[in-house]
């Protein structure tokens, strides 16, 4: 994996259009002024139109693949191409917009 780190602002989606945001980050590390997310960082989605009599709405996700040699207090980095799972549907997370000046691997 490689890509772009993705910090706090960034812009991240449910499959079905529910904004992400981060429930914590790294507080040491910043990039464009904003902490960076970590495998450690849950997501809490909120706006996930997926109807309840369908599984939904989104609530949650956690990331399952992220940087494999770069870290941020001990734990690995969220990059542009990691994935998550949303809970309790399953579906992905889209990272939409992330700042585009520092890549990982």
């Amino acid at each position: 994996m490689s890509g772009y780190l993705v910090q706090q602002g960034a812009t991240v989606l449910c499959s079905h259009g529910g904004q992400a945001q981060p429930v914590t980050t790294s507080p040491r590390v910043k990039v464009d002024g904003q902490q960076v997310a970590t495998q450690s960082s849950s997501y809490s989605i909120s706006g996930c139109p997926y109807p309840p009599n369908s599984g939904g709405p989104c609530a949650t996700a956690q990331w399952t693949t992220v940087a494999t040699r770069v870290k941020a207090g001990g734990e690995p980095v969220v990059l542009l191409d990691s994935q998550a799972t949303c809970t309790p549907t399953g579906v992905p997370l889209n990272i939409v917009v992330t700042q585009m000046r520092v890549k990982g691997q």
